[in-house]
């Protein structure tokens, strides 16, 4: 259902590789509320997905871009506003990325040079899009910049390995840049840690169907899916949400609160 909640709105959403991916699911629901925007990747993640297919279903044009490369940041803010007619109304930033997850090293094991480029990757990657938006003063007072986050940033997760510093550096980078954009661009900036989510990120990580699994006993209301995801994402780039910013916001039919479940604890308990 379309509540015309984007009507007018303009973005860019970065991440998109196939239709199971929550940059996709909300490139399609952004366009059904109205929204129009631009979509980008890094060019080998175009050559390993379906974006095309995205584009033409959504009207859209496609800008490859590298996001840990300043100079292809400011390229594709320029020819988006030129593309979009004027500034931007919403961004969204679903990147991420660990050599040493696909390559198998343990975290007690990182090769810091992989770990670097995931760090830039997932997290710097971030600081670079909202600078280049904030120096070409590219966005709209009252606009919406959302990163996807995962709740390993404040708590362990042993197999999610560095992915996990990673997302607390981005959400770091969110507080403090929304800040920024707050105070002088009227900006939200907000992250959504979002439930395990079997994308094919996600599904790099070791485990990761226990995750899912685990998960979903723990959540009163069961895992939010990339659909989920992208409907309340879409809620976050509307004008309902203009005074929420700076925020984390959880988005885990609950887990996040949960102590244990009685799902959970049935696993455990003998039978008298």
């Amino acid at each position: 259902m379309s509540y015309n909640l984007l009507k007018g709105k303009k973005g860019i959403i970065f991440g998109a590789l196939d239709e199971n991916s929550i940059a996709w699911k909300t490139a399609e629901r952004v366009h059904e509320e109205g929204g129009t925007f631009v979509l980008t990747n890094a060019p080998v993640a175009m050559r390993m997905g379906q974006i095309n297919e995205l584009a033409e279903k959504t009207g859209s044009q496609i800008i490859p871009a590298d996001a840990t490369s300043v100079e292809d940041l400011q390229n594709l803010v320029e020819k988006s506003m030129e593309i979009l007619g004027g500034k931007i109304d919403f961004v969204l930033h679903s990147i991420g990325m660990s050599i040493n997850v696909r390559k198998g090293n343990h975290y007690t094991n990182q090769n810091y040079d992989w770990t670097q480029k995931g760090t830039d990757v997932s997290a710097m990657s971030f600081h670079k899009v909202m600078q280049t938006l904030y120096k070409a003063d590219a966005m709209n007072e009252w606009g919406s910049i959302v990163a996807l986050s995962y709740m390993a940033a404040q708590r362990v997760f042993p197999d999610y390995n560095d992915m996990a510093d990673n997302k607390a550096y981005l959400e770091s980078v969110a507080r403090s840049f929304g800040y920024f954009f707050g105070r002088d661009k009227k900006v939200r900036v907000n992250t959504i840690s979002q439930s395990p989510t079997p994308t094919t990120a996600g599904s790099g990580v070791k485990g990761f169907d226990g995750f899912i699994a685990y998960a979903d006993k723990m959540s009163p209301l069961g895992n939010a899916t990339a659909l989920d995801c992208a409907n309340y994402t879409v809620s976050l780039f509307s004008d309902l949400t203009k005074r929420v910013t700076l925020q984390n916001l959880f988005h885990d039919g609950g887990f996040s609160n949960m102590g244990v479940s009685t799902a959970v604890m049935e696993t455990f308990m003998k039978e008298e």
